[in-house]
């Protein structure tokens, strides 16, 4: 049984790369998650955690397979951390995505794809997969579109992906696309990025009048942040009450 998980840091310390393989077991999957959210909250420079697919992966339909409800919670605890870092998270998929990979697309600020990938919706004896990649289907589709999925099991193709905003780019070649991405988006690697992130997620249900005290707080921020002040500085912004 593989116990050290698949990881390397990349050159210029841009970040930390990832190989997982979509057919081991779930414990093996949640180390490896685990073990890239802490090299990235370790680190203080920026850094970016990258999740590519092996070269080809062919994961089951069935999903998770055998495990006990003890290792599917630590597995969604591993996903909800990941999503939670300061780090930009990337994933690149070629061929059939689906099981723990969908998992980790699903939950990723870039998502590359290569040309012919699908994603296989996670479904036993004819019913979807009750984990967590449901709730991010309706916060990343809308419960329409997410409910069509849902209740049908239909596979994802790259076109319609890349319409549903699931895939961001599509490229020949991964590994150059990732090293792209990586330099260009590993500069948005700070606190601030998790803030954004968790502002765009609330903005699904909030009610505007909920949001405007957290938006301008960030607000608030961003100005200190711009204005390069050295110290302290007394906000003059009125958030309301």
């Amino acid at each position: 049984m593989k116990t050290e998980p698949d990881l390397t840091r990349l050159p210029d310390g841009l970040g930390v790369l990832a190989r997982l393989d979509g057919g081991r077991p779930l414990p093996e999957l949640t180390a490896v998650v685990n073990a890239v959210c802490e090299e990235a909250e370790e680190r203080h420079d920026k850094t970016v955690a990258i999740l590519p697919s092996p070269p080809e992966p062919i994961p089951a339909r069935e999903w998770p397979g055998d495990v006990s409800i003890q290792d599917v919670n630590r597995w969604e605890r591993a996903i909800r951390r990941l999503e939670r870092l300061d780090t930009v998270v990337i994933t690149a998929a070629r061929g059939t995505c689906g099981g723990p990979l969908l998992d980790l697309l699903l939950a990723a600020d870039f998502r590359i794809g290569a040309p012919g990938l699908k994603l296989v919706l996670p479904v036993n004896d004819g019913h979807f997969w009750p984990g967590m990649s449901l709730y991010r289907l309706v916060q990343h589709l809308g419960l329409p579109r997410a409910r069509r999925l849902v209740l049908w099991g239909t596979d994802i193709s790259l076109t319609e992906a890349m319409d549903l905003g699931l895939i961001d780019e599509v490229s020949d070649d991964l590994p150059e696309t990732v090293r792209t991405a990586v330099a260009l988006r590993g500069r948005l690697s700070d606190p601030e990025t998790r803030i954004r992130r968790h502002l765009l997620q609330e903005a699904a249900t909030a009610e505007y009048d909920d949001a405007l005290g957290v938006h301008l707080a960030a607000c608030d921020r961003e100005l200190r942040r711009l204005h390069h002040t050295g110290g302290p500085v007394t906000s003059r912004t009125e958030v309301p009450g």
